[in-house]
Parts: C-alpha cells; sequence; structure tokens
C-alpha cells in the first residue's frame, strides 16, 4: 500500500548523507507512462522554498514524470545557489531519465535555512535512480520522515484502478496542507484538468482541516501522477471520492503522529449558516492553546471552546450554543448542562461538537494537544 501499488510507477529511497544521523534521507518516484498527466498543490505562505518556486513552474503544463524529495534540509532562504541546486538535481534527475527537467517536481524539508550540500544531493539523485524499483514506495516513504516517528502511506483501490500515496509530516500542521510533502500515484486514466480539480476538492477536505498547531510551512506540496497504465478511465466522482479517501487517511495518520501529541482532537462545528462559518468556528478551537493544554491535562473545559468561537465571524446566537465533549452535551443554550465529570479523556480520541444553530452546514476540524513533549521537539529540532 505505497505510491508504487498502481501501474506504471517506480521508486526508491537511499542515503546521501544530507541528515547527521544517517538516515536515508532522498526519495525518488518516477511515472513510466504510457501517460503523465499530473496535478499539484503548494503551501499559500507567501515565503516560498526554492524547490516550491522551482515546482510552480514545472506543474503549469499538467505533465509529471518524476518527483524528487529530500529530507534533512528545507532549502528554503538559501539565497541563489539554493535555486541553483534545485535546479541542478532536476536535470540530474531528468538527464538520467532522459526526459526534460521542467517534468520533474522537486521538494524539500527539514530546516529553513540550511543549504544542503549540491554534491550530496546529486549523489543521492544517482544513487536513487540505480535504486528504483517496483516496489521501491516503502523505502521512498521512510526516506522523506524528519521528526516523524513512522512513514506515512496508503492505497485506495478502484474498480481495476487504484491510487497509492505517501506522506510525510509530524509539526507544522495547519492549513494549506501542512508541514508536509505527499506523493500520490494512480494508473487511472485522467487528463491533467480533471485530476486537478479532484485533487483540489480532496485536498479542501483533509489536509486543509488538519491544523495541529496553526504553523504554516515554507514547503508544503502535495503532487499526484496519472500513469493511464489501467486503461480504465473513472467517472470524476469514483475519482475525487477516491482520492479524498487517501487523502483523508495520509492526513489522520500525519495527525496521529504529530508531535508530541497524547491526544487526537475532532472538532466539528455544526448546523453553520454556511460551511465557512463551520470551517472557521472548528478551526478557532483548533488554534487555542488554552483548550489544547485542557485536554493535555485531561480535563473538559468547555468554556475554553465557548471563548474561542466567540472570536469568529460566524452567525450564531451567543446566547444559544450547545457544546458536547467525547459525546457528552455539558452545555446547552450557552449554560451548565451534563457533568463535566462523565467525560473521560484518558484515551487517545477526543471530539468536539459545537451546534452553532444557525444553518445546515458542517465541518470537521482536526487537531491535537498541547504537551510538554511538543515543546522539547521544537526547541531541538534535529533529523
Amino acid at each position: 500500500m505505497t505510491v508504487t501499488s498502481p501501474r506504471g510507477f517506480l521508486a526508491a529511497g537511499v542515503t546521501a548523507g544530507l541528515k547527521a544521523s544517517g538516515k536515508p534521507d532522498v526519495a525518488l518516484v518516477v511515472n513510466q507512462g504510457p501517460r503523465f498527466d499530473s496535478a499539484s498543490v503548494f503551501t499559500a505562505n507567501r515565503c516560498l522554498a526554492n524547490p516550491v518556486l522551482w515546482s510552480q513552474q514545472v506543474v503549469k503544463d499538467g505533465v509529471v514524470r518524476a518527483v524528487f524529495l529530500n529530507s534533512g534540509g528545507a532549502n528554503c532562504y538559501t539565497g541563489p545557489d539554493g535555486f541553483q541546486t534545485t535546479h541542478a538535481v532536476a536535470e540530474r534527475v531528468a538527464g538520467h531519465l532522459g526526459i526534460g527537467a521542467i517534468d520533474v517536481v522537486v521538494c524539500s524539508t527539514g530546516l529553513i535555512g540550511l543549504a544542503n550540500d549540491r554534491d550530496q544531493v546529486l549523489a543521492g539523485a544517482d544513487a536513487a535512480h540505480a535504486a528504483l524499483a517496483p516496489g521501491g514506495g516503502p523505502d521512498a516513504a521512510r526516506a522523506i520522515m524528519t521528526t516523524d516517528t513512522v512513514p506515512k502511506q496508503t492505497l485506495v483501490e478502484g474498480a481495476g484502478w487504484s491510487i497509492g500515496g505517501m506522506a510525510k509530516g509530524a509539526g507544522m500542521l495547519a492549513p494549506q496542507l501542512a508541514t508536509m510533502l505527499v506523493v500520490l500515484t494512480t494508473d487511472a486514466v485522467v487528463d491533467a484538468a480533471d485530476l486537478d480539480r479532484a485533487l483540489r476538492a480532496a485536498t479542501r477536505v483533509s489536509f486543509d482541516r488538519l491544523d495541529s498547531d496553526g504553523c504554516m510551512s515554507t514547503n508544503d506540496t502535495v503532487t499526484v501522477m496519472a500513469s493511464g497504465a489501467s486503461g480504465i478511465t473513472p467517472t470524476t466522482a469514483d475519482l475525487t471520492e477516491a482520492l479524498t479517501q487517501a487523502c483523508t487517511d495520509l492526513a489522520m495518520q500525519l495527525l496521529r503522529d504529530a508531535e508530541g501529541a497524547d491526544h487526537d482532537i475532532a472538532i466539528t462545528a455544526l448546523n453553520a449558516a454556511s460551511e465557512d462559518d463551520a470551517v472557521e468556528v472548528a478551526r478557532s478551537v483548533a488554534r487555542s492553546n488554552l483548550f489544547k493544554a485542557a485536554v493535555f491535562g485531561n480535563d473538559p473545559n468547555w468554556g475554553r471552546v465557548l471563548a474561542s468561537v466567540g472570536t469568529t465571524q460566524a452567525a450564531f446566537d451567543p446566547a444559544d450554543l450547545d457544546v458536547a465533549m467525547n459525546g457528552v452535551w455539558v452545555c446547552r443554550s450557552s449554560t451548565p448542562a451534563e457533568d463535566p465529570a462523565g467525560i473521560d479523556l484518558a484515551g487517545r480520541e477526543v471530539t468536539v461538537t459545537i451546534d452553532l444553530k444557525a444553518g445546515t452546514e458542517r465541518a470537521t476540524v482536526w487537531t491535537n494537544d498541547l504537551t510538554h513533549a511538543y515543546v522539547h521537539e521544537n526547541s531541538a529540532y534535529s533529523t
């Protein structure tokens, strides 16, 4: 269940020496065709890493034949030399494959301001090409890990076609993607325009609803490549549903591996006047450090939920809000209701439900608690 599960793809993960730990740090995923349709989405951060600047140009024509990824250094704010390193690795990969560099997406992850050694990256590209194999997906998924504790992979089966994927990310998980790199593959026959629409619909309700710590990365990239090797063209609805399932599965894996987290929290705002209102309300709670710290302490402090809702522009009556935690309605009509002592927060999964009583729309945002381990992890980052 990985990027090489669909037909037409090869992958590899190798060690190039970019990480002080000596762990694998370079991955390559190659589409062997017969088609090379693709779509990508990137971080909304205005401060962009060199690989994103390069890859934004690559994807414009809807053709991507390979994705090169490195961990160990983000290649962000490393000046013109950093961009030249990105260009050089695209050229090296393209040379091995006999294609144009403009068809090679490049992704990097790690510390901002850290210049990747060009010779090491190029040597990694050479080694990754030499190691390409139909079963190389798991190695590729391990090579893109930074503070991740486990690789993240997925497979969604269609009727004679499939979608595979891998992702990395464990911190700086916030909307417009997360601090994550994601490669998705499919052997379906689908043109780039349809693939783009399906990908954007999928990421809107998956990665864009993941808000672990409110921090937006500079390197986020999600790329899907379609080989057409199955010979089957799914309906737009089936493609979108499968892509959404794959993206949601990977997003939940990112959430479960969030840095230092003890609780995974699903915050649902329902009966909202609009979907945007529901997202804004749920995200306001997900962004509350006070609420997240309370969950870490197993304290069902629903007052912090209402306080966060009140910071939004959503439509609701402040005197008529209902709140439940783990199914216990502790607040009805903005007054205390069931006893919070009945809420058990000892388990990993936590649900928060907010009834806005203003319409029929709903949305869920996923986050996690704020722990001592998160602070420790981000005060001494290493790969």
